[in-house]
């Protein structure tokens, strides 16, 4: 295998290049007093023309662990954020728990304070130095990454970076966490040497245990009214299809999470069967349920105690979960699409003779298909003249402009029944941590990785606050980087408030509509923070005008290059 000789000054250097030819394309920044020799090493390396992660500066911690986010979910490659030392890392924590928890890979780095007082270049040199000092930077994110290190020699840097990769996009995916001295980053050097390929910790592919799929068949083939369940699948677009024909083969009802993180089926499928498992507990036999992490709430229903449950996942225990108490009678560790290959193959001679059976069921379920739609349909048509603003209205009418590529990010509002997503990679929802304040960041991200189409982002008034709004618009402003923002305006912590009348029906909240904490009044003009930084925005009122104000966004947006943001007054929960 070939080794690579190039001409570095700096410790920095060797990095940023080796990083580059390890196929990392962005560099998502929030700079600080560590990152003087980056920056050098950036602007002599784009000097040189040669090559280097292209810096994307994101004015908050929050926005640059999103946008990474973003364009990884997007692409399936892990990009680079580096944050400024202990404080940076702080501002960063809500971001990596989203990626952790829906396994997004990620090389998260941050400076670590300069170890020595004087001496060295790079040692102590402003105030700050010895208070952002900490005695374990790393223990602020541990429980959210997967693996974190502190670099500590040029000599490392190979090593070190492979091994941050490897681990990253291995399976469970996710963020990994590694801490640059200033020092280290700031030593001169001459030359550096350094395979072509990587040698360290290459992640493999996770294919299951055929034992354990002929296990599946055999329940699947010989159930009654067998379900598939899909959470989070999508997050490997090649699962889809391979679901789809799984599907097909035996006229299998596919019913989704409620708040599915991706595209996992077409929505328009005939055996699409909804968001809600639960409505299948009375006839389930046997639930083959794929990537979702919390299938039904335990403390609102129970399947049948002798309804049998095959947990497909790269982790099927869940491991990263504390606590997670779901039946698990057949686990089959596997990336989805490899397994659900396997599982067809399985059960083609076990369906043999059931074509009536087969059938049967495909009739049934594709004319619950089509009246579960139309009821949809009409629930929304009901809703179309309400004012203030229903959100089930507001998701229709955004779902009839969306094209069969756009993309879109949805942080909570959007109502997953009037959309109608087809194509996987089309539809990102948000993280189960539900780490508010991710999905601008993520539509950038997005944008960056799919520059050619149309990305929409939708989320509530809080949510919007809580993605530091001025420094996302500033990003899509500064790296032209247009997205449509839909604000469902409901001036309420809606989430909150609902959790406390659930809780105490009959209390004291709920008796003096006195909801502490929940009220977002009075509203900002969210419109006019889109405006200061060049974009197009609107405040939208009447039901009848959602539809014009979209096209008057999409025009701003995919005629003008310009971001737009629809602040949509809607009613209180």
């Amino acid at each position: 295998m070939e080794r690579k000789r190039v001409a570095v000054e700096t410790t920095a250097e060797a990095y940023l290049t080796l990083l580059a030819e390890r196929g990392v394309e962005y560099f998502f920044g929030n700079g600080g007093t560590d990152f003087p020799s980056i920056i050098e090493a950036l602007a002599k390396l784009k000097a040189e023309k040669r090559p280097s992660p292209i810096p994307i500066l994101a004015p908050h911690e929050m926005t640059a662990v999103s946008m990474a986010h973003g364009y990884a979910m997007v692409t399936g490659r892990p990009q680079l954020v580096m944050v400024h030392v202990s404080v940076g890392t702080a501002n960063s924590l809500l971001g990596l728990i989203n990626a952790n928890r829906l396994n997004i890979p990620m090389l998260f780095t941050a400076g670590r304070t300069p170890l020595t007082e004087s001496g060295l270049r790079g040692s102590r040199s402003v105030y700050i130095h010895w208070a952002q000092e900490s005695f374990d930077q790393g223990a602020m994110v541990r429980e959210f990454v997967k693996w974190d290190y502190e670099l500590r020699a040029f000599e490392q840097v190979e090593t070190v970076v492979d091994r941050a990769l490897g681990i990253a996009t291995s399976h469970p995916q996710g963020p990994v966490y590694l801490t640059l001295p200033r020092e280290v980053l700031a030593a001169p050097q001459k030359e550096f040497t350094y395979w072509a390929e990587p040698r360290t910790t290459r992640p493999a592919r996770l294919y299951p245990d055929l034992g354990a799929v002929g296990r599946a068949a055999d329940l699947i083939a010989g159930a009654l009214h067998p379900v598939l369940h899909v959470g989070a699948m999508g997050h490997d677009p090649a699962a889809v299809p391979e679901l789809v024909a799984l599907a097909e083969l035996g006229a299998f009802p596919v019913v989704e999470d409620r708040f599915r993180e991706f595209v996992n089926f077409p929505s328009n499928h005939p055996l699409h069967q909804g968001y809600a498992l639960w409505d299948h507990f009375k006839e389930a036999d046997v639930v083959l349920t794929i990537e979702s992490c919390v299938p039904w709430i335990p403390a609102q229903v129970q399947p049948r105690p002798e309804t049998m449950f095959i947990q497909l996942a790269v982790d099927p225990n869940f491991s990263r979960y504390p606590v997670r108490g779901f039946p698990s009678d057949l686990p089959i560790q596997s990336e989805p699409g490899p397994a659900l290959a396997a599982l067809r193959e399985a059960l083609k001679p076990r369906l043999a003779g059931k074509e009536k059976e087969i059938a049967r069921r495909r009739e049934a379920l594709e004319k619950s298909h089509k009246a579960m739609r139309a009821r949809w349909k009409e629930e929304a048509e009901k809703a179309s003249t309400s004012m203030p603003i229903e959100y089930v209205w507001l998701s229709k009418c955004i779902a009839e402009v969306l094209g069969e590529d756009d993309i879109l990010v949805n942080e909570y509002d959007m109502v997953g029944t009037q959309l109608v997503r087809t194509k996987p990679g089309t539809y990102f929802d948000h993280p189960p941590a539900a780490g508010l304040g991710w999905g601008f960041g993520a539509a950038l991200g997005a944008k960056l990785a799919a520059k050619g189409r149309t990305v929409f982002v939708t989320l509530g008034d809080g949510s919007y606050i809580f993605s530091n709004p001025a420094a996302c618009h500033f990003a899509s402003n500064a790296h032209k980087l247009p997205v449509l923002v839909v604000v469902f305006n409901n001036r309420t912590w809606g989430s909150v408030k609902r959790n406390a009348r659930a809780l105490h029906p009959d209390g004291w909240a709920v008796g003096q509509n006195d909801f502490a904490f929940t009220a977002l009044e009075p509203s900002p003009a969210f419109e006019k923070i889109c405006e200061s930084c060049g974009g197009y925005g609107e405040r939208v009122e009447d039901p009848d005008q959602i539809r014009p104000a979209l096209q008057r966004a999409l025009r701003a947006v995919r005629e003008e290059g310009r971001q737009a943001l629809l602040n949509v007054i809607c009613q209180k929960p």
